[in-house]
């Protein structure tokens, strides 16, 4: 049997016809999206109508069972005729950052993590909304329906029915969903957006059937899972358990790690998601990752491998340059106007090798400060699985497990993402009671010098409340 796992992402849609007895590869597809943090959703439904058919067209048998993972947290607006109101506003559109500190202020934090798992940040749907209503009335004001990205590519695969439906993972992402309960809180959206009560969609268990396929002739009867986000598929491609902490380095990082227990962080630092399935994905979110080393190598005029090479090249510390890597504003810490700031510099370090590690060194000390977080509230650290495009890097994964202070495996490269949709498509299809076991191959790479890493954190550290408090 064959299924599909789709990954609608910031940057692309992925397609992958997987093999659902081992989860190995049979064909692939991709298109891009614009770089933006507004788009038209159509964009996304055009890119999947592509990857889709350039993965199908290589299959050797029909596709039996589909599920789509998105990037989490876009707001998709809809009228009453179901038409979008107006561009999808993405994770990583910081606009809403005051209408989220308005609602800590109102709530408290530790009131709103414990009914949500969150705490607002300017990512969050609820704050999108809260923007929404204070600078287009009119949209907001003809607001019928709210979805996320995947829930959307879900409802337009199944023909735009009146049930829209997600899963726990996803709507765990938006600001007005209880993990705890498993419920929407309705009065978080009522409350941002006075006078109207918008439609939410259904919140599906981890493998219970959406519908079926009835929009793009080369999938259509095949069945629909329920989808998830995109961090939640990742966890599920993986097949994280207890004592596993993913490392993702993409466009944006993130930390996150399989629980069986909520979360409810006052300090806002770890997101009290749920996972894809039944249990729950403590994570910690940074804006700044993969893009943090595309802009030093192009500043140094060289491309990623020898980004690498010099920062290998380095002693560890950069001897004293440290950069803090906020160059998109960041969300962990929540710091939605900071800059990039680079420290340190003297006429002795001021040179390409040192710029090139304190780069890798900036991004992971980022990370690392994640995985400290998770810590914080109760989860194990084992191992970390590092992925992502940046763990293809030599020097980020030579300097990573120096920084994290634990052994690092280096999952095989691959779309986990659009994998961990496929091993739901096969869930789903298979109607068993836990998703079906694939092998993960890996990489390992051992922890030295944890010392000298906790030495590099440390200044890293210094620097963080010197530039930003």
């Amino acid at each position: 049997m064959f299924v599909l796992g789709i990954d609608s992402s910031t940057q692309s849609t992925k397609a992958l016809v997987v093999d659902a007895e081992d989860g190995s590869l049979v064909a692939e597809g991709r298109a891009s999206h614009p770089p933006h943090s507004e788009i038209d959703p159509e964009v996304w439904w055009r890119a999947c109508g592509e990857a889709v058919r350039q993965a199908v067209s290589e299959a050797p048998a029909p596709v039996e069972a589909v599920a789509v993972a998105g990037q989490q947290h876009g707001m998709v607006a809809l009228d009453s005729t179901g038409a979008v109101l107006r561009d999808a506003l993405l994770w990583n559109d910081t606009r809403s950052a005051p209408q989220a500190r308005r609602l800590t202020e109102r709530h408290g934090a530790a009131s709103l993590a414990e009914r949500t798992g969150l705490v607002p940040v300017a990512s969050f749907t609820l704050t999108k909304l809260a923007w929404l209503a204070e600078n287009e009335p009119e949209n907001a004001g003809r607001l019928d329906r709210v979805l996320l990205p995947h829930d959307w590519l879900t409802w337009r695969l199944s023909g735009r029915p009146d049930r829209a439906v997600t899963d726990r993972g996803d709507a765990s992402g938006t600001g007005y969903f209880s993990p705890s309960s498993g419920e929407w809180s309705p009065e978080l959206c009522e409350e941002v957006l006075p006078g109207a009560a918008p439609r939410l969609p259904e919140v599906l268990s981890p493998a219970q059937v959406a519908g079926e396929v009835t929009e793009i002739e080369e999938l259509r009867g095949a069945t629909l899972g329920p989808g998830t986000g995109d961090n939640m598929a990742a966890a599920l491609g993986l097949g994280v358990e207890p004592g596993d902490v993913v490392v993702s380095v993409g466009t944006s990082g993130t930390v996150f790690a399989g629980t069986e227990r909520p979360c409810a962080d006052p300090t806002g630092n770890v997101a009290g998601f749920c996972d894809a399935t039944g249990r729950y994905l403590p994570l910690v979110a940074t804006l700044n990752a993969a893009r943090v080393l595309d802009s030093t190598a192009n500043m140094l005029g060289i491309d990623l491998d020898g980004l690498s090479e010099l920062a290998l090249r380095a002693a560890p510390g950069a001897e004293g340059l440290t950069l803090l890597p906020y160059l998109d504003g960041e969300r962990t810490p929540d710091l939605p106007e900071a800059t990039g700031t680079l420290t340190g510099m003297r006429t002795a370090n001021l040179t390409p090798e040192n710029v090139a590690r304190a780069a890798v060194e900036g991004m992971l000390c980022g990370l690392a400060d994640g995985i400290d977080a998770l810590r914080e509230v109760g989860v194990a650290v084992r191992r970390v699985l590092l992925i992502g495009g940046a763990a293809e890097s030599a020097a980020v994964r030579a300097i990573a497990p120096t920084l994290f202070g634990v052994d690092v495996q280096v999952p095989e490269p691959a779309e986990y993402v659009a994998l961990g949709a496929a091993r739901q498509a096969a869930w789903v299809a298979n109607g068993t009671d836990q998703p079906p076991k694939w092998p993960l191959r890996c990489e390992s790479y051992e922890a030295r010098d944890v010392a000298r890493g906790s030495e590099i954190r440390e200044t890293y550290r210094r620097a963080v409340r010197r530039m930003h408090g």
